[in-house]
């Protein structure tokens, strides 16, 4: 049985400082989120290959403690960030981290998927670290709102597990009419997008 002071260290938030895209930032996190204690595999390897422009509005769609969308939001000083997750507990760290952080650009919201984001929002560029046990019916779902949602000539990126690149690649295609591969590492591989209509 734990001591009630190793419960306590337990409680207190996680420390990480990671370096990501040249920006030194720093992140709370707790046990439950994903990844608590380090930056994981697939989030390093998704942010080596965006391109955004610093005045890019974007969106991290699944967000957790919010590396990747503080990430865009360090890069794109001159957009807006917005951090979505299904967690409240996510949320509310990537929330903390965004202040963390200085981040005045980069705002966090409870959402599954895009059902809070209002309808209108658009956005140049989306980020995501898609979970492995997603499904294949919300991840279409995820795609089809993705591309409402981007403005025209904006970026979806994706990050997933290997054994999900033959969907991913059909799926973007299908809804996108666009996609490439713009890297596939020993776990996971990164996706990319672009809505092409004017």
């Amino acid at each position: 049985m734990l001591a009630p002071d190793q419960l306590a260290a337990l409680r207190e938030p996680i420390q990480i400082q990671a370096d990501l895209r040249g920006q030194p930032l720093r992140f709370e996190s707790t046990w439950g989120l994903f990844s608590p204690r380090e930056i994981d595999e697939g989030t390093r390897l998704l942010l080596q290959h965006i391109k955004v422009e610093p005045d890019a509005d974007c969106l991290d769609l699944g967000c957790g403690y919010g590396p990747i969308g503080l990430t865009l939001a360090a890069l794109a000083p001159q957009g807006q960030t917005l951090m979505v997750d299904k967690d409240f507990v996510a949320v509310d760290f990537a929330q903390r981290n965004a202040a963390l952080n200085g981040l005045q650009n980069a705002s966090s919201l409870l959402s599954n998927g895009f059902d809070q984001i209002p309808s209108a929002a658009r956005f140049d560029l989306i980020a995501s670290n898609v979970p492995a046990k997603v499904g294949k019916e919300l991840l279409a779902l995820l795609l089809h709102d993705a591309h409402r949602h981007l403005r025209p000539g904006g970026q979806l990126y994706l990050v997933t597990i290997s054994g999900l690149r033959a969907f991913i690649k059909r799926n973007l295609q299908e809804v996108f009419g666009s996609y490439d591969k713009l890297k596939q590492g020993a776990h996971y591989t990164v996706a990319w997008a672009e809505r092409t209509d004017r």
